[in-house]
């Protein structure tokens, strides 16, 4: 795996990453409309936000990416159920991109997304709303206090702009889990896979939430920074040995495939599911580690100052044979086009990581708790 790569100084103010012992700041709470293409990485960013008291869900919308739209939301439906999380909408966006044929990614997620976990089927239903009314009246309804959080191709958002285009003025922010700037592509050599799944739907919103105020514009977590969220099988020993319980066999010289031999639900359904995603980095040549991007943009969206952020114009290439779906970030206004984006450029991985295992943690603790206590059914 290619090492971080050098970004020149900011030259816009920027925050600090705390330090890996530092306790992040009380948080005061968080509007979230959150849209996703679960996913294993998605899958782990979920659960952080319903581990995080200072996240309030104010609803789920689904895409096509890592797998079909509606098995993205029979995912988030069945990670709620296991969480035992309190009634939150799930609704279906689009089943395809604006333009280009659907592509899906079983193969780094598993047939079903969640890699080896196996769910039990969800007993809450997708909702009758469609993805872009609940990102239009949502808004609408909390006019400058919703963060939206995207960790999957763009697609829900383009269309909910094209209905209303005064949603970047209506959203507090965005915080986007997408693109690579000065890092190399890994769907293609120069594009990320949720933006190349859909870039037509990707430069609609970068386009959209130009000219705003510097607090107000998106926050792109790129490959740049989210391959250096390494997770290792020791991440996953912590929330075992935090929680009490035991961990799978997560080293590479077990059998591809071992499962969890974990009591509590959510270690071991978690555990089954970035067991898959170590084998794809491992037989892709990157080492027994599972890159969590969605996890941090999520932590990003709740916790800003877990990010350094430089101002630039972003654009995405639409033509040509090669650089279809690439990410281009104009730093020193050499397009003169106002800046339209937050690119974080730096963080401290070890601290993003003291912070989900923690959350995670007491999240496990308390469904495993009430499941004993025979509150829920295993």
């Amino acid at each position: 795996m290619k090492g971080p790569h050098t970004v020149p100084p900011s030259t816009v103010p920027s925050t600090t990453p705390a330090a890996p012992s530092t306790p992040l700041p009380t948080s005061p709470t968080v509007p979230l409309l959150v849209d996703v293409d679960t996913g294993i990485d998605d899958s782990l960013a979920l659960l952080y936000l319903l581990a995080s008291p200072e996240a309030e869900i104010l609803g789920i919308t689904c895409t096509a990416g890592n797998v079909p739209a509606r098995q993205v939301a029979i995912n988030n439906l069945a990670w709620l159920d296991l969480c035992d999380a309190p009634e939150i909408e799930v609704a279906l966006g689009s089943e395809v991109p604006v333009l280009a044929p659907l592509m899906t990614t079983e193969e780094t997620h598993g047939p079903q997304g969640i890699g080896y976990a196996e769910l039990p089927a969800p007993t809450r239903t997708i909702s009758e709303r469609h993805a872009t009314e609940v990102w239009i009246e949502t808004a609408r309804a909390h006019p400058g206090e919703v963060v939206g959080l995207v960790t999957g191709p763009l697609t829900n958002l383009a269309l909910a702009l094209r209905l209303e285009p005064e949603l970047p003025r209506l959203l507090k922010r965005l915080v986007i889990m997408g693109g690579a700037f000065h890092h190399s592509g890994n769907t293609t050599p120069v594009s990320e896979w949720n933006i190349a799944v859909d870039p037509e739907s990707a430069k609609m919103v970068f386009d959209a939430f130009s000219g705003l105020p510097a607090d107000r514009r998106p926050i792109v977590c790129a490959l740049d920074v989210t391959e250096r969220i390494e997770m290792k099988p020791e991440h996953l020993r912590r929330i075992a040995d935090q929680i009490g319980d035991e961990d799978a066999a997560l080293t590479p010289d077990s059998a591809f495939g071992s499962r969890s031999r974990a009591r509590n639900p959510v270690l071991r359904h978690l555990t089954d599911a970035v067991r898959f995603y170590f084998e794809f980095h491992v037989t892709h040549d990157q080492g027994w580690l599972a890159h969590m991007h969605d996890p941090f943009a999520a932590a990003v969206a709740l916790h800003p100052e877990l990010a350094t952020l430089r101002a630039a114009t972003v654009d995405v290439e639409l033509g040509g044979t090669l650089a279809r779906g690439q990410t281009i970030a104009d730093f020193a206004g050499l397009w003169g086009r106002d800046p339209n984006a937050a690119i974080v450029v730096d963080t401290d991985p070890a601290a993003f990581f003291d912070h989900l295992i923690e959350r995670v943690s007491a999240l496990a603790t308390r469904v495993g708790e009430a499941e004993e206590g025979g509150e829920r059914q295993p």
